[in-house]
């Protein structure tokens, strides 16, 4: 997976189409990301001393990495990832525009 946490992405399927987020966690084991202001679920918390009277608390769930895209920061599109040594090290380049990341 070649999404990392604090990168800027935009949703290419689903019901949450066009919608930009940053990650906030990346799962590489089941290949899912959580994505700031996309796929809310409302979760129901049972009532505890601290909370006796429970509540609804509104989550970011988890999506598919393959239904996100990176925003490219020169051109604002979405782009593909692709890698290069610069001096030794090894980074990470947006296809559209080249520009590292």
């Amino acid at each position: 997976m070649k999404l990392l946490k604090g990168d800027k992405v935009i949703v290419i399927s689903g019901k949450d189409k066009g919608k930009t987020g940053v990650i906030q966690k990346v799962d590489p084991k089941t290949n899912r990301v959580v994505v700031e202001g996309v796929n809310l679920r409302k979760k129901h918390k049972k009532p505890t001393q601290q909370n006796p009277e429970g509540s609804v608390v509104e989550i970011y769930a988890p999506i598919d990495a393959s239904n996100v895209m990176l925003v490219d920061p020169k051109t604002k599109k979405p782009t593909r990832i692709g890698h290069k040594v610069v001096k030794g090290k090894k980074v990470r380049v947006a296809k559209r525009s080249g520009t590292e990341l």
